[in-house]
């Protein structure tokens, strides 16, 4: 594990989107796992103004989003496909065509997930998959369990995921129940992943995620074992860490 301590949440995400940016020069062609919440919009900015400033070309990028609510359509402005268009696709150059989200709207779970695994296998592997940190250690949708979930799969939220989502609704009972997500055997077999974690209200999950024992009832806790992971995290975030 690779640590980059930063001042604050605007470092931290210069130095995060440096680090993307760094993998689509290397390989114009590569495959971007990429994830939704408040962590990374400061990255995705940056990586938007390097695009503008003539500096990244996402013309061959292709992504694979980690996670969607179910039922929520595309165009409900709390929808991740909303959110990454919003953020980042938009923005920049890349083919639509390119990018990827499980579909929020396939009511069958099954059929939802197997269809998005296969997406995923065609792209012959992720060369950066993106991350941010919950508060109870959930990494995308993965939330504590007894066990790691190995592949894209239905997650119903705990209490602590809606109650920290409701913000972004009208009330607490808009907020979605169910949401699709891919698995930790898929985060982890991505060939490089980037987290971003910013704030004290992180410091002492982040603590607990890393340097505590690895364990499915802290998701993030499987990293420890990941051979290029580099987390990205602010003075208060780390502010427990020696």
């Amino acid at each position: 594990m690779r640590i980059i301590r930063t001042k604050d949440y605007e470092d931290m995400s210069k130095k995060a989107a440096d680090l993307i940016a760094s993998v689509i020069l290397l390989k114009p062609n590569c495959v971007l796992g990429l994830a939704t919440g408040s962590s990374p919009i400061g990255t995705y900015k940056n990586l938007v103004k390097k695009y503008k400033e003539g500096n990244l070309d996402f013309s061959q990028v292709k992504s694979v989003n980690l996670d969607e609510y179910k039922g929520l359509p595309r165009d409900n402005e709390q929808s991740y496909y909303y959110f990454m268009h919003d953020n980042l696709f938009s923005k920049v150059n890349i083919n639509l065509d390119n990018t990827h989200l499980p579909n929020g709207m396939e009511l069958d779970s099954n059929k939802a997930c197997e269809e998005y695994d296969k997406v995923i296998a065609s792209m012959n592997g992720v060369d950066m998959q993106l991350l941010g940190l919950g508060h109870d250690g959930h990494i995308g949708f993965n939330e504590p369990n007894s066990c790691f979930d190995k592949t894209t799969h239905c997650v119903k939220l705990t209490e602590m995921t809606i109650e920290a989502n409701k913000r972004f609704f009208a009330s607490i009972d808009d907020v979605p129940r169910e949401a699709y997500t891919m698995g930790i055997g898929t985060i982890m077999a991505a060939k490089m992943v980037i987290m971003v974690v910013s704030g004290k209200d992180k410091a002492e999950i982040l603590k607990k995620a890393f340097f505590g024992p690895v364990t499915p009832e802290v998701p993030a806790s499987i990293l420890q074992f990941h051979p290029n992971f580099v987390l990205v995290a602010d003075e208060d975030a780390l502010s427990l860490v020696k």
